[in-house]
């Protein structure tokens, strides 16, 4: 669960979608400068969103067809360069966006399914998880390995230039998917995501919010 961002950057409530207004939600095409990226998750009641942070521009986020729907709120990006990386290695990239107060929200993804954030998931190799990106649609497999904040899954899961970003997430038999990363790279063969916990820690600590008591 995330804390914080919205103490400093909420707004007013959700609002029906009206014809004339841009609609913001998981999984969408946001472009900042000259990064087209997948919006990972969105939190309809706070109304913030989140992406990856090598996504980032300059502050404006538009969506394909140039609207402004927000703007830069915090980031942290340490991704290597290069087309490998030390298991042991820590790796944040995140980019949390305070959304337009005339933008309408919902937390539900292009397929109809509702993606919703809560206590944190713990991931385990071999559990099945999906990724949503813009170019690649819906495509699923199972985690390989759990690392430092972040975990690398199987090959099924696709991704092309455009998905960085796009949420990763858990599906149950029944009612909404769980959100457990953000789409950060592909490593050696494995695509690769960071944890929504590691990413919950860092928002809090980017925005000055103590951790909840135990």
């Amino acid at each position: 669960m995330l804390l914080g961002v919205g103490a400093t950057v909420a707004g007013p409530a959700v609002s029906p979608a009206r014809a004339d207004r841009v609609l913001v939600f998981p999984g969408m095409e946001i472009r900042q400068d000259t990064h087209v990226c997948t919006l990972g998750y969105v939190d309809p009641v706070l109304r913030v969103a989140f992406t990856a942070g090598h996504c980032r521009g300059s502050g404006t986020v538009t969506d394909r067809g140039g609207a402004v729907i927000g703007r830069l709120a915090t980031f942290r990006d340490n991704t290597p360069n290069g087309s490998t990386v030390n298991t042991d290695q820590v790796i944040a990239d995140y980019e949390s966006i305070v959304l337009a107060d005339d933008v309408d929200v919902n937390d539900v993804l292009p397929g109809g399914l509702q993606l919703q954030a809560g206590p944190d998931h713990v991931l385990n190799p071999g559990e099945p998880v999906c990724h949503f990106g813009i170019v690649t649609g819906e495509t699923c497999g199972t985690v390989e390995r759990v690392n430092n904040g972040w975990f690398t899954m199987t090959r099924s899961v696709r991704s092309q230039q455009g998905d960085s970003g796009g949420p990763v997430y858990v599906t149950r038999d029944s009612g909404p998917a769980r959100i457990v990363g953000l789409f950060n790279s592909v490593w050696g063969e494995f695509p690769a995501a960071v944890s929504w916990p590691a990413i919950s820690q860092q928002v809090r600590e980017d925005v000055g919010v103590p951790n909840p008591l135990p």
